[in-house]
């Protein structure tokens, strides 16, 4: 049976439903989805989508930290977009965040809603231990 630890931190919004922030099984951290929740007041920042995703990215580090790792072992993301013409926006972004010749594996979906009115919504795995 594999042993299943769940991870929270202050350093990532506090999960606002019957979740976690993240899950550790079998050499494995599957993270929740971030929106650009700032964890102190639980409030949406960034006017546009570009400083959301640098918020939801900050959360989703501050998940990883908590978990042991960080952004240089995610192995996939899913970015959820309720605009896909912000693709190129958070792109930029994202890039900061998974630099280098070997980034994670990821998957962009439109959506027609993100929580709390969000713009982009990310998630990731990655390798722990």
């Amino acid at each position: 049976m594999t042993t299943r630890t769940r991870i929270t931190t202050p350093d990532a919004p506090a999960a606002i439903g019957p979740y976690s922030q993240a899950i550790v099984a079998g050499g494995l951290v599957h993270c929740s989805g971030q929106i650009a929740l700032d964890p102190a007041r639980g409030e949406l920042v960034g006017a546009d989508v570009a400083a959301q995703a640098e918020r939801a990215l900050t959360n989703l580090m501050g998940v990883l930290a908590a978990a042991g790792t960080d952004a240089s072992r995610v192995v996939k993301c899913t970015v959820y977009l309720i605009r896909m013409s912000d693709f190129a926006a958070v792109n930029a972004v994202y890039a900061r965040y998974f630099p280098g010749a070997e980034p994670p594996a990821r998957s962009t979906v439109a959506v027609a809603e993100l929580p709390r009115g969000a713009l982009v919504e990310i998630d990731c795995v990655a390798l722990v231990g």
